[in-house]
């Protein structure tokens, strides 16, 4: 039976005022001292910097508008994460869907699917029960509460991380798939040098007390959790009863069409996609918004992100279109130009068009860094205030 009262996460509205009256509430201070609690005072912007409502430098600079940090202050070292997930991406590619190196256990280890009553929150770990029913009724979860999941699917439940990490994905508002994908391998100890564990004291620590979770099977000691995780030994899943898991849509909205070149034939056409949604539009260019169907057949969504990436493309497109991105580019070829600004998540073949390149904070290193503190030491070599990464900032 879900408890709604619990879910304490407004609605994401998929509009700029929103994203902006987010950015605007965001207390550095408040933040660094209480971003581990899950009722403490973190930004909720992940949704719109995943689909490019805003971008991390317009996040940094509306901060520091009222709020003057140091670059190693803890927010702009969190902004600082999302970035370098992506500088693995880029360096890794698809290298990334499959183990970085091993963990604990083998990959064979694992089970492949993820087990019905974690899909139903219906474990019996009251932490776990309720971030599933709130990753459903939400489309976000605290990032304390993404790490516990994900630590009690691969080590306590025995289940590859890649199943969870798929899983999560497609019921998230601000999944991407470089801080999903990779922050399961963190948990796992595929991609970092051990396992993330946790346990009912943490739980009660940073969480209200319909999450504790004492008496159940996260109620060990951190010395018990990591033998489990060493070894093939599972923990007992649930049984019956929980809520049902909302489905998966593979397909686009019917607003979306087939592409036809003859609607852009000769004209300037601003591209817009998925991660693109705060695109200013100079006046005279033809609005065109692209799914890219094969990406969505590999990576499903929820009804709740198709609902808040749609509503957004139906306000800023004059078309919508629906297609597999070689007919998407052959169809944009007719145009006099293309603009728009590329992203990780979009196929190659639209990259061809000539697209800008992500905004970033930071600057990437050419070279792949092995760790968050390697990335973290190089980035912001030589920079005291967090302000002078605006000025180095594409």
């Amino acid at each position: 039976m879900t408890q709604p009262d619990l879910f304490a996460a407004p609605a994401f509205e998929p509009t700029l005022q929103a994203a902006h009256a987010r950015l605007a509430a965001v207390n550095p201070a408040a933040y660094s001292r209480t971003r581990n609690h899950l009722d403490g005072a973190v930004t909720r912007l992940s949704p719109y910097l995943t689909h490019g409502f805003l971008t991390l430098p317009e996040v940094l600079h509306g901060v520091l508008q009222r709020h003057p940090l140091d670059v190693q202050h803890k927010f702009v070292f969190e902004l600082g994460w999302r970035e370098y997930f992506h500088h693995v991406w880029q360096q890794e590619g698809d290298a990334i869907f499959a183990s970085l190196h091993e963990g604990p256990l083998p990959d064979a280890a694992y089970a492949s699917e993820l087990p019905a009553d974690i899909r139903r929150g219906a474990t019996g770990v009251p932490a776990i029960d309720l971030a599933v029913r709130e990753l459903y009724a939400t489309g976000w979860l605290h990032n304390h509460a993404r790490l516990w999941l994900a630590s009690y699917v691969v080590h306590l439940r025995k289940v590859r991380w890649r199943a969870g990490a798929d899983w999560m994905y497609g019921h998230l508002l601000d999944g991407d798939l470089a801080s999903n994908h990779l922050s399961w391998q963190w948990v796992a100890g595929t991609g970092s040098r051990k396992p993330y564990l946790f346990n009912a004291d943490n739980v009660t620590r940073y969480a209200t007390a319909a999450w504790h979770s004492a008496g159940s099977a996260i109620d060990r000691s951190y010395e018990e959790l990591d033998r489990i995780a060493r070894s093939a030994l599972a923990v007992p899943g649930g049984c019956g009863g929980g809520i049902d898991e909302p489905a998966w849509v593979d397909t686009a909205p019917p607003a979306f069409t087939a592409p036809d070149a003859g609607q852009v034939a000769g004209r300037a056409v601003q591209l817009v996609h998925p991660w693109s949604l705060g695109s200013v539009v100079p006046a005279g260019r033809l609005r065109v918004g692209v799914l890219c169907a094969e990406f969505h057949r590999t990576w499903p969504w929820s009804g709740a992100r198709w609902h808040f990436v749609a509503t957004r493309m139906r306000e800023l497109c004059d078309l919508l279109w629906v297609a597999e991105s070689g007919a998407l580019r052959q169809s944009l070829a007719a145009a006099a130009s293309v603009d728009g600004r590329a992203d990780p998540h979009l196929p190659r073949q639209l990259h061809e068009l000539g697209l800008q390149q992500p905004v970033r904070l930071f600057e990437s290193p050419r070279q792949r860094c092995a760790s968050f503190t390697q990335f973290w030491r190089r980035v912001t070599s030589g920079v005291a205030a967090a302000g002078e990464l605006l000025q180095r900032a594409n």
